[in-house]
């Protein structure tokens, strides 16, 4: 058998190819919509993709298994499990064969079982997989978002991400009766999770791309919980704030995808366009925050393309607007392949870098802000300056600037009128990726000077300025 893992940093998603190298078939295990790599890779390894399925409705990406069924002749497998609103309604136009508990299918000498797993959400399957050139016993398992190094999937993100009301607790019940059913399987059995450290789908996933059933039942908490009551408070608490794409994301994957590859591509826009954009859409700056915060078009707002861009491009792009880009051109291709991820197909258009020349060569101001030192800012301090902590609930509970206001990016855009005009702002986040962000919003959108901690508030502590430890904060 064949097993490759394909890895998104971004997303911290992961998805397969199992093959069988004597029947030369190969299945992708939760594709995204990036279709050309699981076609290249087949290609290498002379596979034919032939199956295509997924775990579940997916939440933080856009699916690529119709896209890559299509593409590939394969034949594509989805889940029949869970309540009527969890089906695909676009089962039946693309073909799909719908699969439940016990059902199994063959590649070669790779058989692939299906077990229902929810929890997560309620239509998830696992894929229980066994080499038979090698042996009867099963040799891994597809867990998906169900079960990951060292944690679970989250059970919270219908009611939380969707808007379910009422679902998080019987999730959890749910989870927890799949971890039981689970744990009879035997201990030798591979894990190979859907996602990796860092993805919103769980709050603590392990770094290790991948563990063993044996190893997780020592290990991994939700195994050590034996009260069901006791499991349902642990795997709820804690949860993080999901990105408000996710809900986007669910609707999509299960209503159908649009086929990525039919798409237009983003084409140059004239430099009149960029006003209109303003009024109608939102434009986007991908400049690091050091170049932005020294010169930028006022009502843009810069999200750097690096490290976490898809990120808060889910938080803070809407779907319903018309997207505009200011970027290298060099760096358009890879800048739309991420936006389309998470299903911002609204990309209209972009403008190279040279617009903000143009639109200062015209006489025509340019907004700016200052990042600062801890130094710096720690002199600023109590000086009728406005701090504004833009880090989650979790963080500030953990200390905070004194006399800093609570409101974290992800919310920073319908809170704008708590944040005063006639005061210059100071800014800050946790490492100070966040605070550049929000300082593009608040500078495009006030006359106050706005100032960003350099480094966030681990640098302001290590600096050795104040910080307050929290008793009461202004929250949203």
């Amino acid at each position: 058998m064949i097993l490759r893992m394909l890895y998104n940093d971004q997303l911290a998603q992961a998805s397969y190819l199992v093959g069988c190298p004597e029947s030369g078939e190969a299945l992708i295990v939760d594709p995204n919509r990036h279709v050309e790599q699981y076609l290249e890779l087949a290609e290498r390894l002379g596979l034919r993709i032939t199956a295509v399925t997924e775990t579940h409705i997916h939440a933080d990406f856009v699916s690529g298994s119709r896209e890559l069924a299509e593409v590939t002749g394969a034949r594509l497998y989805l889940s029949d499990e869970g309540p009527s609103e969890w089906k695909y309604p676009y089962a039946a136009e693309a073909g799909a064969v719908l699969v439940r508990e016990g059902d199994a299918f063959e590649l070669g000498s790779v058989r692939v079982e299906v077990m229902h797993t929810p929890g997560h959400t309620p239509e998830h399957i696992s894929f229980i997989v066994t080499d038979k050139a090698r042996g009867s016993e099963p040799l891994g398992a597809f867990t998906g978002d169900f079960l990951f190094v060292g944690d679970v999937g989250r059970p919270d993100l219908l009611e939380k991400a969707a808007g379910i009301t009422g679902t998080m607790e019987q999730g959890a019940r749910q989870l927890f009766d799949s971890i039981q059913r689970f744990r009879t399987l035997p201990d030798h059995l591979q894990i190979w999770p859907a996602h990796g450290a860092g993805s919103a789908c769980g709050r603590a996933l392990g770094g290790v791309p991948q563990s063993t059933l044996g190893y997780e039942k020592l290990y991994n908490w939700a195994f050590s919980t034996q009260d069901p009551e006791e499991f349902i408070r642990r795997v709820l608490e804690g949860q993080p704030d999901p990105p408000r794409y996710f809900a986007q994301m669910k609707r999509v994957n299960k209503e159908g995808p649009a086929i990525a590859s039919k798409l237009p591509a983003p084409a140059p826009l004239a430099y009149g366009d960029i006003e209109v954009m303003l009024r109608q859409g939102l434009v986007v700056d991908t400049r690091p925050a050091d170049v932005y915060s020294q010169g930028f078009i006022p009502g843009t707002i810069n999200i750097p393309l690096g490290a976490s861009f898809l990120t808060w491009a889910g938080w803070l792009l809407p779907y319903d607007r018309p997207i505009a880009l200011v970027i290298d051109r060099e760096k358009l291709e890879h800048a739309t392949q991420l936006l389309r991820l998470i299903g911002l197909d609204n990309l209209r258009g972009y403008w190279t870098p040279a617009v903000i020349d143009r639109w200062a060569g015209e006489g025509r101001k340019l907004a700016t802000y200052r990042r600062l030192t801890p130094e710096e800012a720690g002199q600023l301090l109590g000086d009728g300056v406005c701090v504004v902590d833009v880090r989650w609930d979790s963080e500030r509970e953990k200390g905070y600037v004194p006399g800093s206001i609570h409101l974290p990016l992800g919310y920073l855009e319908e809170h704008l009128e708590e944040i005063p005009t006639d005061k210059p702002l100071l800014v800050y986040c946790a490492s100070g990726t966040r605070s550049a962000i929000a300082s593009s919003i608040l500078a495009g959108r006030t006359r106050a000077p706005v100032m960003d901690i350099k480094g966030g508030f681990d640098a302001w502590k290590a600096t050795g300025n104040p910080v307050e430890e929290p008793k009461s904060t202004t929250t949203v």
